[in-house]
């Protein structure tokens, strides 16, 4: 297929990106059928995020648990982590190539590492393995532009990830706002004891222990609930089992 064609496939999951989500396996399907390579995308943690084999393998016992649990080797990721611009056709005797096969001739093998960046921020890397021919500057060009798209996709996670932060934050601030200062003591009394995000609470015991009436407690329960911070179940006698839904609410009431 021509460079225009392979660039086409990689630019259509570019453009539907803000309506459906890049899938990673998905960049290295379409690497693997059209650079005949095995493609892995690795977060800046050593984490697999996608994966596809053009040539498939029995992985070295070493490398059975790297598949398995989807996460390489803090070494070999810093090591990745340490290339800051593109690496080509590494041998298999380079202590950067990656190699998992067992039982494969790799005298031609070349493995090619590729930084993963976006506004101007180290986000993974992108691996190709290549086991018949070199990679061609044509090659270069369409995992480079394959590493731009993954780029994109984990900076748009993480800004998601960071505007649902600051929704969960000013979820909380409205919710301590609606509570007078008995019903706040009240929360990080309760909170204290759980020493955790769930737990049993037993109210008449904590409206003993603070000094305070079980309505305050009970009153400042329903106040975080309706706001949606926490969920309650009433187990009868033995109490109530609260848990924290969002996660902002305990570094508020660390504060």
């Amino acid at each position: 297929m021509s460079l225009l064609q392979m660039t086409r496939r990689l630019n259509k999951l570019h453009q539907n990106m803000n309506y459906d989500p890049v899938k990673m396996d998905e960049v290295c399907q379409i690497l693997a059928e059209e650079l005949d390579c095995n493609a892995y995308v690795i977060s800046r943690r050593g984490e697999i995020l996608g994966h596809d084999h053009a040539l498939a393998f029995t992985p070295l016992d070493a490398y059975k648990t790297v598949l398995k649990e989807q996460q390489f080797p803090e070494e070999y990721n810093n090591n990745l982590m340490a290339q800051q611009e593109t690496v080509t056709n590494l041998p298999a005797s380079d202590a950067l190539s990656l190699n998992m096969e067992k039982g494969l001739d790799l005298r031609n093998k070349t493995t090619n590492i590729i930084p993963v960046m976006a506004n101007r921020e180290r986000l993974g890397t992108l691996v190709a393995n290549m086991y018949e021919r070199p990679v061609t500057e044509e090659d270069i060009v369409v995992l480079e532009s394959a590493a731009t798209i993954v780029g994109l996709q984990i900076l748009r996670e993480k800004q998601a990830i960071l505007e649902e932060e600051t929704r969960n934050r000013q979820v909380v601030a409205l919710a301590m706002e609606t509570l007078s200062h008995s019903e706040e003591e009240a929360i990080k009394h309760i909170f204290q004891k759980l020493n955790g995000t769930e737990g049993l609470l037993v109210a008449s015991r904590i409206a003993d222990q603070v000094g305070i009436t079980r309505s305050v407690i009970v009153n400042a329960l329903r106040k975080l609930e309706s706001a949606g911070v926490i969920r309650s179940r009433s187990l009868g006698m033995k109490g109530t089992y609260i848990t924290v839904i969002n996660e902002q609410l305990l570094p508020r009431l660390n504060q």
